[in-house]
């Protein structure tokens, strides 16, 4: 695999993955200072921590419309520009509003990269690759939490919080140059391509005849395998919001470790949870070669996954020490990592590929409203206990009840009735 040209392609929607969490963790990692600064309480900044995903899950949407008609390169490099401006924008802000109006428009820049990933990988890669390149291009973003709390909190102390930003806005546009360098839309666009290399990719980019049955969008949103299959993955992505935007504060003021004592035992979460996301994809092929059972292989590793990180996310929050409270939380991440491919596996596994672009659309949407909802109840809740226990538990019941419902109702669709009298008759 990775063989030619295309093993450029990857590599830049990898890099791409890093710059995007460095980002997107950056304001998480310097709360603590801006938000005495700024003089703002727990609940303002669980506004802020939020308002990015408002901007965030609508341009999931409206980015993946943009590449299809544009053309991943020019979409993925504007977003990339338009994301890295209001990184840095962050530098300027001096009060609560103005500080919320940079993140959101931050949340807008970085809602196409998922869809961008996607497309850009689609036009590249031969279907038998397309999963691993998936894959390796995501592995980017843990490996980018990771090194944003020491990058972040060194340059924060050495040079200001608002030098941080900066510094990430020009990293950003350093990708950008190389990017518009290094990729085209479609493999014989690129004068570097060979033209084996071109046969190779676009001559295995038929995919197989879909064997599910064909219906209409709004059959299969109002279907409960793919209602809870968004309801876990609404878990998953709650219990990683509340990690990635609160933990760093936690540690600050719940178990008093310094700015840059904080940067380096955020690292460990990130990096154990990246062996977790790499993992699970080959665990759940593992475990359907020796069963022959895909549901029950997906099942099984979702709702172990989400169990062990539910179980561990509110074990941390009772945890008496900075020691064992990062211990529990990287094998929370961890646990939470392994599920990343499952949620998609599943919707692909039943719902017809006219219609998997628009469920999983909408299960996205649902996973990203946890994103507006998890930071804001997290500030209200320490608001008004003091303590972070409550939010740390309340994150970990909600990983359980979603565990639960996969188990009671995440099933194989039934295939309707014109469907079993065609295939009768044709046997």
């Amino acid at each position: 695999m990775m063989k030619n040209y295309r093993k450029n392609i990857v590599l830049m929607l990898f890099l791409a993955g890093v710059i995007n969490y460095m980002d997107r963790a950056a304001l998480s990692v310097a709360a603590p200072i801006i938000s005495k600064e700024f003089q703002l309480d727990a609940a303002e900044m669980g506004i802020i921590f939020s308002i990015f995903f408002v901007g965030y899950a609508l341009f999931n949407f409206i980015g993946g419309y943009l590449a299809d008609l544009y053309g991943p390169r020019k979409v993925f490099a504007y977003a990339m520009g338009f994301w890295s401006v209001f990184c840095g924008a962050t530098a300027l802000a001096w009060n609560f509003a103005s500080l919320l109006v940079t993140r959101i428009l931050f949340g807008v820049g970085e809602g196409p990269i998922g869809s961008g990933v996607n497309k850009t990988i689609n036009n590249w890669f031969p279907t038998k690759e397309r999963a691993r390149a998936v894959g390796i291009s995501f592995a980017g973003t843990p490996l980018g939490g990771a090194i944003a709390s020491p990058i972040v909190g060194f340059v924060a102390l050495q040079f200001g919080w608002r030098i941080a930003f900066i510094v990430l806005t020009v990293i950003g546009f350093v990708w950008i140059a190389f990017w518009l360098k290094v990729v085209r839309d479609h493999p014989h666009q690129h004068p570097k391509v060979s033209k084996e290399e071109v046969a190779l990719i676009e001559g295995d980019q038929t995919d197989l005849k879909d064997q599910s049955e064909a219906r209409p969008l709004g059959y299969y949103l109002l279907q409960p395998t793919v209602l809870f299959t968004a309801l876990s993955f609404f878990a998953y992505n709650y219990i990683l919001y509340f990690f990635l935007t609160w933990f760093p504060s936690y540690l600050t003021t719940a178990k008093n470790l310094s700015i840059s004592e904080m940067s380096v035992a955020t690292i460990i979460p990130w990096f154990i949870g990246s062996v977790g996301l790499v993992s699970g994809g080959w665990l759940t092929d593992f475990i359907y070669k020796k069963t022959g059972k895909l549901l029950f292989s997906r099942k099984l590793v979702l709702v172990g996954g989400l169990l062990g990180a539910a179980v561990t996310v509110g074990l941390t929050g009772m945890a008496q020490t900075a020691v064992s409270a990062v211990v529990l939380m990287s094998l929370g991440i961890c646990f939470l990592y392994l599920t990343g491919s499952t949620y998609w596996a599943i919707i692909q596994d039943n719902v017809n590929s006219k219609s998997v672009g628009g469920v999983s659309g909408f299960v996205h949407l649902l996973a990203n409203i946890s994103g507006i909802i998890a930071p804001f109840i997290t500030g209200y809740m320490v608001k008004i206990t003091g303590q972070f226990t409550g939010a740390f538990m309340l994150a970990g019941a909600l990983g359980i009840v979603a565990s639960i419902a996969v188990v009671l109702f995440v099933k194989p669709l039934k295939p309707s009735m014109d469907s079993k009298v065609r295939a009768n008759s044709s046997t």
